[in-house]
């Protein structure tokens, strides 16, 4: 494996057909670490097509494309890719469930997730740090590579929003490479980003999370009835997760194919959200993360319908293993008893 420095990884790609490929629906902070690669790859000579698979569904992150004019392909549209070609995979690593398998050769990665498949590339760089548009911003930063303002707002945000504002697993390294990308940036093209975000159809998910949210002890789960956009899955966690009881959130929804979880840890020392949602859904889907957010999806027939009930439990007993008499708490103030197979009124 090359050594994961910068120029290592640029003279791996000289010469090849490269790829730069997000995770599926990407997210602002893989939206920018694509772009903010693309950007050092050209510099030193080397050109990269940035790629995904699935839709990019929230219009902030649809607006991230126009702000700061950023060209990227959906994998239906990669009929010209092979196996000679190279791919870097950005903001998650091969075998994730969120990263389709293209027909290329994943030969690198850049990630900031922890790692539950191993997979042997050529150049490999995973660290656990908040965002990994910060790794990115550090290439620039170590290599005294010029960075344009328009680049650096797009890292700039993209570090924002991964860390919340710098309240959720953000480093020192964080912190830096922030003021380093900040100082650069369009800060004009960063404001852009901040207005008109939220779309009309956006209210009907958070009023399904609120009127179905249940509550044990400082576990708080939340359901939303429709198919939803990974983002705002993600979206209406952190919300449940602002309440006051709450130091663990869980929220799923439904999807043709199944179900989609996002999960919420305050407490991280205590609950690792990302082993949290790989431990419960072992043998019956995929998930995984970082300590205080991570992500999972389990796969269903269509046919049976799962109650609630059901899956709260796949969480509870792995939280609680001990107390099997939980009792949720609900918007109406209805009392619902866990009895470790189903909620009963």
């Amino acid at each position: 494996m090359t050594e994961a420095s910068p120029m290592a990884l640029v003279e791996l790609l000289k010469g090849h057909r490269t790829y730069i490929q997000t995770h599926n629906y990407p997210d602002p902070d893989a939206i920018a670490s694509a772009f903010g690669l693309q950007s050092f790859l050209r510099y030193h000579g080397v050109e990269a097509r940035i790629c995904y698979d699935g839709s990019v569904e929230r219009m902030s992150t649809k607006k991230m494309f126009k702000v700061f004019e950023i060209e990227a392909t959906d994998a239906d549209e990669l009929k010209d890719m092979t196996e000679d070609d190279y791919i870097v995979t950005v903001d998650s690593q091969k075998y994730n469930a969120n990263l389709t398998d293209l027909i290329g050769d994943e030969v690198a990665c850049i990630d900031h997730h922890p790692t539950y498949i191993p997979c042997e590339y050529q150049y490999k760089d995973v660290r656990t740090v908040g965002a990994c548009a910060t790794l990115i911003a550090e290439y620039f930063f170590i290599t005294d590579t010029p960075m344009d303002p328009n680049t650096a707002a797009a890292l700039a945000y993209g570090i924002k929003m991964d860390t919340n504002d710098f309240i959720r697993g953000s480093t020192d390294l964080d912190v830096d490479m922030f003021d380093y990308v900040f100082k650069q940036a369009d800060q004009e093209k960063i404001r852009k980003m901040y207005s008109n975000v939220m779309e009309l159809s956006d209210l009907n998910a958070y009023a399904a999370a609120i009127e179905s949210i249940r509550i044990f002890d400082d576990v708080g789960f939340a359901s939303i009835p429709f198919d939803c956009p990974d983002a705002m899955i993600a979206i209406i966690s952190d919300f449940i997760l602002s309440l006051e009881l709450i130091t663990i959130s869980i929220v799923y929804a439904s999807r043709p194919e199944g179900i989609k979880f996002s999960v919420r840890s305050e407490v991280p020392q205590k609950v690792d959200a990302g082993k949290l949602i790989h431990q419960a859904l072992e043998g019956i889907g995929s998930g995984g993360g970082h300590k205080q957010m991570a992500g999972g999806f389990m796969p269903t027939s269509g046919n049976q319908p799962i109650h609630r009930g059901e899956i709260e439990d796949l969480f509870m007993k792995i939280l609680y293993p001990e107390d099997r008499e939980k009792k949720a708490i609900t918007p109406g103030s209805v009392e619902l008893r866990y009895d470790g197979v189903k909620f009963v009124e």
